[in-house]
């Protein structure tokens, strides 16, 4: 299976990882799915890490890289169709982070990995980490 994984589940794995249920730790770990993380969740990172609002180990640009090649996740950079795919998403999610990903995860037939419940409002494969 190919994943795009959410930032919250991103920073779970990395800093609070026992928030992360051992099912969806065995989706990330297993070597029958791809994993992904999105330019979108570095941005997201790196302006809540800028404003003080998020703490890390190191800065964004040591800690988002270094943690992607020790769990062996590609990166997904940000394309003008999938920011322009976000104008015929229903507005049912006001974050423009999120609605970026859930663009991306259509656009690139990923299922998304999410602990957000606003995600099963869309259409778009999903994971849900919270039952899962």
């Amino acid at each position: 299976m190919r994943i795009l994984i959410d930032t919250q589940i991103f920073l779970w794995l990395f800093g609070q990882s026992n928030r992360i249920s051992s099912n969806v730790r065995n989706l990330l770990t297993s070597p029958n799915n791809t994993i992904y993380f999105s330019a979108v969740s570095s941005w997201e990172i790196a302006i809540k890490y800028g404003n003080g609002k998020l703490k890390l180990p190191d800065s964004p640009e040591i800690f988002i890289p270094n943690r992607l090649k020790r769990a062996n996740f590609f990166w997904l950079e940000i394309t003008h169709e999938h920011t322009l795919a976000v104008a015929h998403l229903p507005l049912i999610h006001k974050d423009p982070f999120d609605r970026l990903l859930i663009a991306q995860a259509n656009i690139e037939n990923l299922t998304l990995l999410s602990t957000d419940g606003v995600f099963s409002s869309y259409s778009v494969k999903l994971i849900d980490a919270n039952k899962h």
